[in-house]
Order: structure tokens, then sequence, then C-alpha cells
């Protein structure tokens, strides 16, 4: 897996964490915040380390691009 796919992955997963959180509230709330926030951490460092010397916000668009909008294969 090259880089770039791993932090894709990592995207989703925090986009999946994120995406848990409608129609809860009160602690059930609290606790997959919690989780998201550490997913979301994950692939922040994990962007932040992969851009050395590189343009980081760049990077991370294209993750986010590639994660939440994926080319079509064939």
């Amino acid at each position: 897996m090259s880089d770039i796919d791993r932090l894709i992955e990592l995207q989703r997963a925090s986009d999946a964490e994120h995406a848990k959180l409608q129609g809860l509230s009160g602690e059930e709330h609290r606790e997959q915040w919690e989780q998201w926030r550490a997913a979301a951490e994950t692939v922040q460092e994990a962007i932040t380390e992969a851009a050395e010397g590189a343009n980081r916000y760049e990077l991370e668009a294209k993750v986010k691009r590639a994660a939440r909008h994926p080319e079509p294969e064939g």
C-alpha cells in the first residue's frame, strides 16, 4: 500500500467515525466525538509526517478529495 493510499484509508476511517455522530446526544455523542477526534488526529499526524518537505495543505486537500470523491474504477 502506498503512502497516499494509507492516508486515504485513514481519512475514510475518520469520516466514518464522524458520520456516526448523527442522531446521538448526551454521553453517547461525547463518546463518539472522542472516537472521531482520535481518528482525525491520527490522519492529521500522518499527513503532517508524509508532507515533510512538501506543501502539507495541498497533500491534505488531495487526500480528502480522494477519500470523499474516489475516481471510478475501470
